[in-house]
């Protein structure tokens, strides 16, 4: 008795999932491709984890609270891994409109996506497009960052302003007294003809040359 309740079980469950029928969904992963040499197998408790988010899934659908892991029925899966799958409803003995399973996956595809380490483009709902992740609200408020941008900004352009004038003042401090150094080195320069040095001369208050001063003038100074 109890292995013809199976076999008539398995035999609604064959009818109900197959490749193209109504309200199926192929699934295709590329877990080498994802995780390389990290890459595990797929094997029946893959299938179950998988069966466990789809009714995870299901249960966030209004009115379908009641989805059991038993509801979700997988058929050809293949070695490279793909296969298809339906949600069941035990109850009318046929399957959920995929309309409503396709809002079930869309609303949880990163939860499905992260309980096997991959992402839309190593796990594939075929007939499901994918789905950006929802925007991450930022920490710290978007006018706290704005205001320390600026903030910056600004401590920056006053620092600049203040170099910029201390070299200035640098600059006109040091040509002054270059200046005078140059007119020290030049007053203070001996000169040298057919060899003897000679003094400089004063520019300011002249200087006398005592060959050409008559008798009168050395004796009698003015």
């Amino acid at each position: 008795m109890l292995w013809l309740l199976f076999f008539l079980v398995t035999a609604i469950h064959a009818e109900l999932c197959q490749p193209g029928a109504a309200n199926a969904f192929k699934v295709r992963l590329s877990i080498r491709t994802a995780l390389g040499n990290k890459a595990y197998a797929w094997d029946t408790s893959e299938e179950y984890l998988f069966k466990a988010m789809v009714a995870f899934s299901m249960r966030k659908v209004p009115n379908r609270e009641a989805t059991e892991i038993s509801h979700v029925l997988l058929c050809n899966v293949t070695q490279r891994v793909s296969f298809w799958f339906v949600v069941t409803d035990p109850s009318k003995n046929h399957t959920l409109p995929a309309v409503e399973v396709q809002t079930a996956i869309r609303m949880n595809k990163n939860r499905i996506n992260g309980a096997f380490f991959l992402n839309d483009q190593t796990l594939e709902f075929l007939k499901i497009p994918s789905t950006l992740a929802p925007p991450m609200d930022p920490s710290v408020p978007i006018w706290i960052i704005i205001f320390g941008v600026i903030f910056c900004i600004v401590i920056v352009a006053i620092t600049l302003l203040i170099l910029s004038g201390i070299r200035q003042r640098r600059r006109k401090n040091k040509e002054p007294s270059e200046v005078d150094d140059a007119e020290d080195k030049c007053e203070n320069m001996n000169t040298i003809e057919n060899g003897i040095p000679c003094d400089p001369l004063d520019m300011k208050g002249g200087h006398i040359n005592d060959a050409f001063m008559t008798e009168d003038e050395r004796l009698t100074p003015l």
